[in-house]
């Protein structure tokens, strides 16, 4: 009955959890913003709907580039909910920036009033979230049936770790903090809540998170050398240079802010090492007690060579996949292989897969060690 008891509770905890993340998805958003002249201030309210797509019809004189639609949309949420309307769509035969729609169609839209009365709605984007939140309840779903009472407490660290990042790491970087102390400080508590609240306080969490720490010391270290001696800006995406425009006025360090990006992008797969290997030991070491130190480190090393291989290509084609637009430009248009590696978009990312994947091999021997000292040691107290 208390098993019972305390798995409903974590069952409600997550839940929660996750429904303060997913409120906003339907909650009403609606803002105002206004646009300052000299003179003049015109305040424009906005609401944001959703609706379903009913008919399509293209207005006279479209041609195949500069196209004009009339499209009739139901509101299904919303302040209009219930309402029939129509709005015009506009089409460039631009892919990035068309919404082609289609009868049956959900899509976003925004409702602008203006201070004066006049009133414009217009289309905005697809409707995308309903179905992620299904391939969210389905992930959710399989942890359970498959973890079981191990499932319910990934979902607590997964809703812990999508806090950590919304509620502290982000907003502590737009007030100003150090990105790399604030991701190292994020990083602890999300490393620590993980292992702990997974296998409890023993010796194979404590070798774990010793490892994972270890793994990440080294991969920042490797990537601030190797990040100062690259010369790397920070720079090599568009979303970071919009950061030097947004309204916060924060005057970021884009440096920091990529070395932080790395470490935390290279937290999941060094926890993951971690914590397998010191898992694995601990079983190899519960089946033979009688091992020594010298045969259960062989057998964690042989255990973290297997692991090494599929999680270094891991990161590597993770990277990878994030790039291969641009990999595909290069290759089409020839160009050198010294000019793509001396980029400073391609160095980085080079620079992210190395340290990580540094940081990677580092936590094996590192855990490997730690393990098989806890395990020997924990024996001989209980012996003496």
């Amino acid at each position: 009955m208390k098993c019972r008891k305390i798995s409903w509770a974590a069952i409600c905890l997550a839940l929660l959890l996750l429904l303060v993340f997913a409120w906003p998805v339907y909650g009403a958003e609606n803002s105002i913003n206004s646009s300052e002249g000299s003179d003049n201030t015109e305040e424009v309210w906005e609401n944001n709907m959703r609706g379903r797509v009913l008919k399509v019809e293209d207005l006279p004189g479209s041609d195949s580039f500069f196209k004009s639609q009339w499209v009739t949309l139901e509101v299904y949420a919303g302040d209009l909910k219930g309402e029939v309307i129509t709005v015009e769509n506009h089409l460039s035969d631009h892919p990035v920036y068309d919404i082609v729609v289609e009868p049956g169609d959900r899509v976003l839209l925004v409702q602008e009033v203006m201070k004066s009365g006049e009133t414009e709605i217009y289309i905005t984007d697809y409707v995308r979230d309903t179905y992620i939140l299904w391939i969210l309840v389905v992930f959710l779903a399989l942890l359970i049936l498959i973890g079981k009472w191990k499932g319910l407490k990934t979902i607590l660290t997964l809703a812990l770790t999508m806090f950590m990042i919304v509620k502290v790491l982000l907003p502590g970087m737009l007030n100003g903090y150090p990105p790399i102390l604030l991701t190292i400080g994020v990083s602890f508590v999300i490393t620590l809540a993980t292992i702990i609240l997974i296998n409890g306080i023993n010796v194979k969490s404590i070798a774990a998170i010793t490892g994972i720490f270890g793994g990440l010391l080294a991969a920042g270290i490797v990537m601030f050398i190797a990040g100062s001696q690259v010369r790397l800006t920070g720079l090599s995406s568009e979303e970071a240079v919009m950061l030097m425009y947004i309204p916060q006025n924060v005057d970021f360090d884009f440096r920091d802010l990529l070395f932080a990006g790395i470490i935390m992008g290279a937290l999941g797969a060094v926890m993951d090492v971690g914590m397998s290997i010191s898992s694995a030991m601990t079983e190899i070491y519960s089946v033979n007690p009688e091992v020594n130190f010298r045969q259960l480190m062989r057998s964690g090393m042989n255990v973290g060579r297997d692991i090494m291989t599929t999680m270094s290509n891991t990161l590597i084609l993770a990277y990878t996949g994030a790039a291969l637009p641009l990999m595909l430009l290069f290759m089409a248009y020839e160009t050198s292989m010294v000019k793509i590696m001396n980029l400073d978009l391609i160095a980085t990312e080079i620079v992210r897969a190395l340290s990580g994947s540094i940081g990677l091999l580092l936590t094996i021997p590192l855990t490997v060690m730690v393990s098989a000292f806890l395990l020997k040691r924990t024996v001989k107290r209980e012996h003496t």
